[in-house]
């Protein structure tokens, strides 16, 4: 399966489809599953009926459940490339006012090496063979045939977004799309890799976070320690091994709580814990903090 390049607009008497989901209808006609982003360039939160995963999620979720929610719910895996679902009336109102599209890259048997920045670039360039590439906001997308689990932070400005991710459609890109290659499967094992120190026996002190740094936050505070302890304690439990993407994913959620308060909210205290809790088990002050602010920056729109 190679990415698409979208045809012209076919002439016709009915009005022009909006532009995200014009784009959407053509890369699943390709056999590309799709979904629309909102503002920030994260998926539509969850309907009420599937908040806190109640339904069960998805079927072809890692837990598998039994929620046939019409709804864009749960994030990558509501993208399809059935369009009677991309057209229906529940997901109307989502395109209305979309901001982009994403899709599945495993879905369509694909892997992206998000580039976040030059350095990343250029590492890619010297190290990877070459394949089609789109350019983003502030690097690229390498894109390669085959697919691999998915990782955030595996090296400085470098993701990988394959199963259980999504990635945003830019443009069909330019070059031939290549196999993926043992060196992007080499990232992963070395992100899962956490070094020999289980713990380390006196964590630099840091300042807990408290509502004295959160004047604008609109949860209470007992809300926001138990999520936060809850999170803490999942990135301490990854002694062996992910503990850098448990950060990432625990500040992408911490975050999301975070989105609609008018703020300070005090994450940057949040985000010293997290990074704290992740170093007490090995993983590298640096590749925390960065897993940390790309957490951060997937729900907040925040430069990491």
């Amino acid at each position: 399966m190679t990415q698409p390049t979208p045809a012209g607009r076919a002439p016709g008497h009915r009005p022009p489809l909006p532009d995200p989901l014009h784009s959407a209808l053509r890369l699943a006609s390709a056999g590309v599953p799709v979904l629309p982003l909102r503002k920030g360039k994260v998926p539509f939160g969850n309907c009420p009926a599937c908040a806190g995963s109640v339904c069960g999620d998805r079927p072809h979720m890692k837990a598998a459940g039994r929620c046939r929610c019409p709804q864009v719910c749960h994030g990558w895996a509501a993208a399809t490339t059935d369009p009677d679902v991309i057209t229906s009336t529940a997901w109307a109102p989502m395109w209305r006012i979309a901001a982009a599209v994403a899709y599945h890259p495993a879905g369509a048997g694909l892997t992206v090496v998000d580039l976040d920045d030059s350095q990343a670039v250029a590492w890619a360039r010297a190290t990877l063979p070459a394949t089609r590439t789109v350019p983003t906001t502030r690097g690229e997308h390498w894109i390669y045939r085959g697919t691999m689990r998915s990782a955030n932070s595996v090296r400085p400005g470098v993701d990988i977004k394959s199963a259980m991710a999504y990635a945003r459609w830019l443009a069909p890109g330019t070059g031939a799309m290549t196999e993926l290659p043992s060196a992007v499967r080499a990232l992963l094992d070395k992100e899962e890799t956490t070094p020999g120190r289980v713990v380390v026996s006196s964590p630099p002190e840091r300042a807990a976070w408290d509502h004295t740094v959160a004047t604008g936050c609109r949860h209470t505070e007992r809300y926001v320690r138990s999520g936060l302890e809850r999170g803490l304690a999942k990135v301490r439990a990854r002694t062996e091994s992910g503990a850098g993407s448990q950060a990432f994913g625990v500040a992408q959620f911490l975050g999301a709580q975070h989105a609609q308060c008018p703020g300070p909210c005090g994450l940057d205290a949040i985000a010293a814990e997290i990074v704290a809790a992740a170093v007490s088990v090995g993983v590298p002050e640096p590749y925390a903090q960065r897993a940390v602010a790309n957490g951060l920056t997937a729900v907040l729109g925040r430069a990491a």
